[in-house]
């Protein structure tokens, strides 16, 4: 049950993306040079801070929200200024991929995309404190998403 929840938010969270990169275009708002450069600073920041926090996971790099076992806590590099750098710069891309698009499909896919993935990041942190004695400590200091918001409560 466990494994196939993993697969579906991992499933979900794909379409969301594939989605935002695809839905047609709007017009909530002129989509003008100040716009596209906006929007492509985000993705671009977005995809680095994604891939930092996927290169700081080394072997507990998974695509699933369920744990490697016995795979290390990583507390260093991104994972220094938030618990969940991979789903921060999916968000911070998406929001790029908002801007370019300028509608109303747009807004709603992003924000349930982020909604996904914050219910996904409680999920995963619930098994990580089980898993990690440290977890507890590292969440209280350590924003979910962003540095400094969403701290565990010691």
């Amino acid at each position: 049950m466990k494994r196939a929840l993993a697969i579906a938010l991992v499933s979900a969270q794909f379409l969301l993306l594939l989605a935002l990169a695809l839905l047609p275009h709007g017009a909530l708002w002129p989509v003008h040079l100040a716009v596209v450069f906006g929007a492509i600073v985000l993705a671009v920041a977005g995809a680095v801070f994604a891939v930092l926090g996927m290169l700081g996971l080394g072997p507990a790099l998974t695509a699933s929200p369920i744990p490697r076992e016995h795979a290390p806590l990583v507390t260093t590099g991104v994972y220094g200024l938030v618990r969940s750098p991979i789903y921060t710069g999916l968000m911070i891309c998406g929001l790029g991929l908002v801007l370019l698009g300028a509608s109303v499909w747009h807004l709603v896919a992003w924000l349930a995309l982020v909604l996904l993935l914050a219910g996904k990041a409680r999920w995963e942190e619930r098994m990580l404190v089980a898993e990690h004695p440290d977890y507890a400590a590292y969440g209280a200091r350590a924003g979910r998403f962003l540095p400094g918001m969403g701290r565990l409560k010691p």
